[in-house]
């Protein structure tokens, strides 16, 4: 991943607020289902911007996925840990 941005924080912000909103009419694990597709989706159309062709795309398929899932584990990993850390404060729970 490149270097975080100063916008960062904030589009990921407004992703999970979207996501809290969908909330009112879905479970969470529905929800959770959709934001997973939707940024599977929104990311194979980055690698597919990047290539000339889909002989291209093809051939680095399976190093765009160890990409892609590496940073997914980095970043759930980090936010496990900040959740294990807060969990009292994060949950409501005294």
């Amino acid at each position: 991943m490149t270097e975080i941005d100063d916008k960062f924080y904030n589009r990921a912000d407004e992703h999970i607020h979207l996501s809290n909103e969908q909330l009112a009419t879905g479970s969470k694990g529905e929800v959770s289902a959709s934001m997973m597709y939707s940024v599977a989706r929104f990311n194979a159309w980055v690698s597919a911007a990047g290539w000339r062709n889909a002989k291209e795309m093809q051939d680095a398929k399976e190093e765009t996925i160890e990409y892609f899932v590496a940073e997914y584990k980095k970043k759930l990993s980090e936010n496990l840990d900040d959740y294990i850390k807060n969990f009292d404060h994060y949950m409501n729970k005294k």
